[in-house]
């Protein structure tokens, strides 16, 4: 067997800053998470499970090295006695299950969430790597080198549009989805090499660290989720997330994720007390005008300079995209674009569209109320439906 994961630092930054958070908050939650492939594969992905459970087993072999662990001590936002945690941190086997049912690939990873919630990313790009690995390697990876110099190209052409007001910056957000992690190291280290005016950072903590790069992300769906099953009125649950995001960061990490019970219902929760303490916004589902649109309107309103703002976009972006709403806002609020399959997974072959979601926490159902249909994710019709009334959402 290859490993596919060498290095705990492979990894999204927004899993360690979830992590810290709910070790020092919420240490004895429990949860569930389940692989979801949302398209059709080119044939099933059941047959990759021998692969699948010898891959985790490898994971599961794996600890932080103490390299690693003076790299994420030396990020100004990460307490020592997280890195401590770490330091005995292991994969636990018994915390998570793969097996096939009928041509469907099931993994569930189940137990405290300290330990559940990083199998995430890992487990996306096992299935992915082992899955692209039955393609022919050499006409994908020539193809792949043409489309990156093909955006190479684009970025040079940006020219004069890009001295607007606020710079274009965009950044590696491919780890779930990549086409295998040798080419993922190959597209950071050539943007990184070729593109350093607009190319600004990665979602890869490991490539991160290699390329002296800065390591991007603050939260995700699952950290707010979460919050939905804690000792808070659902009503409250976004509100004291955030709270105890700003009381964690004390003013790192402000980028608040919005789409977990759609923006008009994040609106109506993020007050001027948060406006003011969070840097800005990150957009992951619904149209991406309205939305930003709606954030600007939201500032607007709370007598807030936009332009001390910043707005993320990373929902299924490529560059034309983000040059698109580059042009639409960049005179109006800080901006940066964060891209994933379109850098990772962009060698000719159709990607994967699987995730890895939270479904359960301690014993009680979790939903994400999404602005695109499709990406709603809940197993309980009954939670579901009260969610939409508390929050008054009608879609």
């Amino acid at each position: 067997m290859t490993p596919i994961i060498h290095s705990l630092l492979d990894t999204d930054l927004y899993k360690f800053t979830m992590w810290q958070t709910m070790l020092h908050r919420h240490p004895q939650a429990q949860a569930e998470y389940r692989f979801v492939c949302r398209n059709a594969p080119a044939w099933p992905l059941a047959e990759l499970l021998p692969e699948v459970n010898a891959q985790l087993d490898h994971l599961c072999s794996l600890a932080f090295t103490e390299e690693e662990l003076a790299y994420l001590a030396g990020l100004r936002y990460i307490k020592s006695d997280f890195v401590d945690f770490l330091r005995i941190f292991r994969f636990q086997r018994r915390f998570i299950r793969a097996e096939a049912d009928g041509d469907t690939l099931r993994i569930v990873a189940q137990g405290p969430q300290v330990h559940a919630m990083a199998f995430e990313i890992y487990v996306l790009a096992i299935v992915n790597e082992l899955y692209f690995r039955r393609f022919d390697q050499t006409s994908a990876l020539a193809e792949g080198r043409r489309r990156l110099e093909a955006k190479i190209t684009l970025l040079e052409g940006l020219g004069a549009e890009a001295t607007r007001r606020h710079p274009f910056e965009f950044f590696d957000f491919g780890v779930r989805r990549r086409f295998s992690r040798a080419w993922h190291r190959e597209v950071v280290d050539t943007l990184q090499r070729r593109a350093p005016t607009w190319f600004k950072g990665t979602s890869d903590v490991r490539l991160a660290q290699e390329f002296g790069l800065v390591p991007i992300g603050t939260m995700a769906h699952e950290y707010l989720q979460s919050y939905q099953a804690f000792d808070v009125r659902l009503r409250d649950f976004q509100r004291f997330a955030l709270e105890n995001w700003v009381q964690e960061y004390r003013g790192d990490l402000g980028i608040a994720l919005t789409d977990v019970v759609g923006m008009d219902a994040f609106l109506a929760d993020f007050d001027l007390y948060f406006a003011k303490l969070f840097d800005g916004l990150r957009h992951d589902s619904g149209d991406p005008v309205a939305w930003g649109e709606k954030a600007l309107s939201h500032y607007a309103r709370l007598r807030i300079d936009a332009n001390t703002k910043r707005l993320v976009f990373s929902d299924g972006l490529d560059l034309p995209e983000a040059f698109r709403l580059y042009r639409h806002f960049a005179d109006r609020v800080q901006l940066g674009f964060g891209i994933g399959t379109h850098l990772s997974n962009d060698v000719g072959l159709s990607p994967l569209n699987i995730v890895m979601k939270l479904t359960h926490c301690n014993g009680q159902p979790v939903a994400k109320l999404s602005d695109s249909p499709g990406k709603t994710l809940c197993e309980d019709e009954t939670f579901l439906a009260y969610l939409r009334q508390v929050f008054n959402v009608r879609t």
